[in-house]
């Protein structure tokens, strides 16, 4: 018997993150100082979003975007929008970890980054003070893998 690591064969799994940054910051609020004036009943929407690209061989900067949009008495109180992005040395994980890894992993390394610029943001802009729940990023990525799977499933298959 060998002494050999049965492993040694193997690339070595590199995940690092290089630099995280704020790529684009937008807080509008319209129809400031009249929604001010008014009882405060705000109706939030959140949106998320997430792409990544190939740098260089084994760098990807991801980008999370979350906009943020509130109405209260039926007039937009605040629009906010955050693109917070890293990024991330990624090698020798299978190709079928890839994914897992830019579309779920490092989304949740920034969220944490994301979630305090938009509480900034929102506080600065005299709102009260609005924290966003924790994401599944995990559950947002299966259930997008699963609507792909669907879609590639339902297309109409060619004959030759």
């Amino acid at each position: 018997m060998s002494d050999a690591d049965p492993q040694a064969g193997a690339p070595q799994q590199v995940f690092e993150i290089q630099k995280l940054y704020l790529k684009d910051v937008s807080f509008e609020s319209p129809n400031t100082p009249q929604v001010f004036t008014q009882e405060w009943k705000p109706d939030i929407s959140i949106q998320l979003a997430t792409r990544s690209e190939t740098v260089q061989d084994n760098i990807h900067e991801v980008v999370l975007t979350i906009t943020v949009s509130a109405r209260s008495n039926d007039q937009a109180a605040f629009l906010v929008e955050v693109q917070q992005a890293g990024v991330f040395v990624v090698s020798g994980f299978p190709q079928e970890q890839m994914g897992h890894l830019l579309g779920s992993y490092c989304p949740n390394v920034l969220f944490p980054f994301a979630r305090e610029a938009i509480a900034e943001l929102i506080s600065k802009g005299g709102f009260p003070q609005m924290l966003l729940s924790p994401v599944n990023f995990d559950a947002l990525y299966a259930e997008q893998q699963r609507k792909a799977q669907q879609e590639h499933q339902g297309a109409p298959q060619q004959t030759h």
